[in-house]
């Protein structure tokens, strides 16, 4: 029955997008409640899946049916293991929340039809994503996510002035169209890389099922070998869709500007699930990519894990850094999130440089990837709530909201805390697991990269809590209460919402070690079951009593500088800048985003931009005017030719009145010289197709 459940999983999102404009046409309350509803028929059937954690010797379960024969037979299904139990648990249950806080935060659009659309689609896609049991169509799935993610990021499409992100002056400002549009190009250019990935693979393997990949791995990993540099092409481009869909460096500068979609869309895609597709699809490479390195010996297998991991650290601290300097208060979480998502492939990549490090590795990456949906889509919904009673984007335009919004405080503060790795809140053991399998790994300059990047996200957590919460109210909140604006808590739903999750995030903080020993029970009985080299670290090594202190001095280090900054204020943040002048430099770095966003903007778009225009200019034009103007305009220059040269032989000064065999004569000169020219290019066209026939 579980297999039957697993379908519906998907399909119900899917019947909630297609029937939300029917219930619109019944009653608008019908339709809004139908497309929670739906969302919620599809929480319920993965909540269903659950218990087969704790059975992990009746995984997996395959359910599918031939779809096609001829050229090649594709069978449909789903699979059930535990890495897509979590997954489908993080999409649908973190989703129904998302889509109840929708109720209040979308209350009187004018658009609610276009949303639970959009939402819905992007739910059932997701969920297809994960669930699917072949390449194929967990492709499908992945570029329904990808088109869902443009049409919620552009929602605003009109692109209103109120909806524009970015500034404040002199920096520029993005519309919501310009940033879903962004989106769109940027991680279509990794899955078509990732596609040709895919192709490759099934050359050698003769198969798209994910579970016969992990069968005949043996087969077709040792023949790919055999081709110098295929595995490492293939490793790349393989890798190329989750690094433009999890925005990770070089194509992480989409997300920031995703933040031009309404609040509950942050939170469902660039918090809790489009940008965990990518982290999800290196996890199911990675027993593959194992095999290949420390079973079948082919030592470019290593590659994907190396590039892994180095790509995950990198911009775990990259982002981090330009989250110290955001004004804009969502802007400052999807740093955060990129930041976060860095750190789950950190471990994902650490899970294949040495063989014990498997498990530590993997397991901590996808434990960091279901607290991580909970605590920053716990911050998003918070961030939405605050900007809708502040209406202002800005978190200088915030400042001492506590008194006005105290619960939406309290739970904001809750999963700020699990972000900076605060003990004993979930995010503290996860992080703390990954910076252990850093060490088992033996690869000291990721863990030191890893420990510093705490250091920054304690700075930056702490400091968006201060600017918003704490210190002074700003002018525009002084402006807001002389006109009499409510400034309080937002609606029951949106509160409700937040408190759910915060609440969530206290519990699996007290059963985190149970939680995260259950995951690795699961993973590590499908490993085995693949007979991949699955070794146990000693549970009591050294690193395991020096992480922990070491994470929490880097928490602590980070927190005390934003504590005088932002909370206390006995530092002003605007002096220490006009002080020193390395501060005000590295400010305006991290500011401008360390200048990749300008660079791509410089080199494609406006490489673009001079490339259609200098094409036409040096080119298109060129070539005009000599096919259509120097090339016909010849036999009759020729024919001038003829006849200046009979005047001359005349003597005569005007071909006038020359006598009537003249043009004759000159048309023949004309046509002479032509056939002169002709034979001249065929025979260099003759010597040219010669040489080349002939060349070795």
């Amino acid at each position: 029955m579980i297999a039957e459940v697993a379908w519906l999983c998907f399909l119900f999102p899917f019947a909630g997008a297609l029937l939300s404009p029917v219930l619109a046409r019944i009653h608008p309350k019908l339709r809004d409640y139908g497309a929670v509803f739906f969302s919620f028929l599809a929480a319920l059937s993965s909540v269903m899946f659950i218990p087969y954690l704790f059975h992990p010797s009746k995984l997996p379960i395959e359910s599918a049916f031939v779809w096609l024969t001829t050229p090649i037979e594709l069978r449909v299904g789903v699979l059930i293991d535990p890495l897509s139990i979590v997954m489908a648990n993080v999409v649908a249950v973190i989703s129904f929340i998302i889509m109840v806080y929708s109720l209040g935060y979308m209350k009187g659009d004018p658009s609610l039809t276009r949303w639970w659309m959009w939402m819905n689609l992007f739910i059932g896609s997701m969920l297809l994503l994960v669930l699917s049991n072949n390449l194929l169509f967990l492709f499908v799935g992945w570029k329904m996510v990808g088109l869902c993610s443009y049409g919620l990021i552009g929602f605003y499409y009109r692109d209103e002035k109120k909806y524009w992100i970015g500034g404040p002056s002199p920096t520029k400002y993005c519309t919501p169209s310009h940033a879903g549009l962004k989106a769109l190009v940027v991680t279509s250019a990794g899955d078509v890389l990732m596609l040709g990935g895919i192709l490759i693979m099934y050359s050698y393997s003769g198969t798209l099922n994910i579970l016969e990949l992990y069968e005949t791995s043996s087969i077709w990993i040792p023949e790919m070998a055999k081709s110098s540099g295929m595995i490492l092409l293939a490793s790349i481009l393989l890798l190329a869709g989750p690094i433009g869909k999890s925005a990770q460096f070089p194509l992480h500068e989409w997300l920031p500007e995703a933040m031009a979609g309404p609040g509950p869309v942050s939170a469902l895609i660039h918090a809790a699930t489009m940008v965990k597709s990518g982290v999800y699809l290196v996890a199911r490479f990675i027993p593959i990519f194992f095999y290949g390195y420390w079973v079948a010996g082919c030592s470019e297998a290593s590659y994907f894990f190396i590039l892994t991991a180095w790509v995950g650290a990198i911009t775990a601290f990259l982002a981090a850094t330009q989250g110290m300097v955001s004004l804009e208060l969502k802007k400052a979480l999807a740093f955060s999130t990129v930041s976060q998502i860095g750190y789950m492939m950190l471990a994902l990549g650490v899970s294949g440089l040495t063989a014990p490090s498997l498990m530590g590795g993997f397991t901590s990456g996808m434990f960091h990837l279901v607290n991580h949906a909970l605590f920053k889509a716990c911050l998003f919904l918070c961030a939405g709530s605050v900007i809708h009673t502040a209406h202002s984007i800005y978190m200088n335009d915030m400042g001492s909201i506590r008194k006005y919004m105290p619960f939406t405080w309290i739970f904001m503060f809750i999963a700020a805390l699990s972000l900076m790795g605060v003990p004993p809140l979930p995010g503290f053991w996860s992080k703390d697991a990954i910076l252990v399998s850093c060490l088992e790994a033996h690869n000291y300059p990721l863990f030191l990269l890893a420990l510093i990047t705490v250091v920054v996200t304690s700075f930056y957590t702490l400091r968006f809590i201060g600017m918003v919460f704490h210190g002074s109210e700003s002018k525009n909140v002084e402006k807001l209460k002389q006109k009499g604006t409510h400034l309080g808590e937002a609606h029951r739903t949106m509160v409700g919402a937040c408190g759910v999750l915060a609440i969530t995030i206290i519990v699996l903080g007290i059963f985190g070690l149970p939680l995260e020993h259950l995951l690795g029970e699961g993973f590590g009985y499908t490993m085995e079951k693949l007979h991949l080299p699955v070794e146990h670290a000693t549970e009591h090594s050294m690193p395991h009593l020096l992480v922990p202190l070491l994470s929490v001095i880097s928490v602590v280090i980070g927190i005390v500088p934003a504590y005088l900054l932002y909370i206390s204020r006995k530092i002003d943040p605007e002096g220490m800048l006009e002080k020193y002048l390395t501060l005000k430099v590295l400010h305006k770095f991290f500011w401008n985003r360390w200048y990749i966003d300008r660079f791509y903007y410089m080199f494609f778009v406006g490489g673009m931009t001079k490339l259609f225009t200098s094409v036409p200019k040096y080119i298109e034009n060129p070539l005009d005017k000599l096919f259509h103007k120097i090339i016909p305009s010849i036999p009759g220059r020729l024919y001038d030719g003829g006849r200046l040269i009979l005047a001359s032989k005349y003597g005569r000064e005007e071909v006038e009145g020359a006598p009537e065999e003249e043009p004759v004569v000159g048309i023949s000169i004309g046509l002479a010289l032509l056939l002169v020219l002709f034979c001249i290019a065929l025979y260099l066209i003759a010597m040219f197709i010669r040489g080349w026939l002939i060349s070795p």
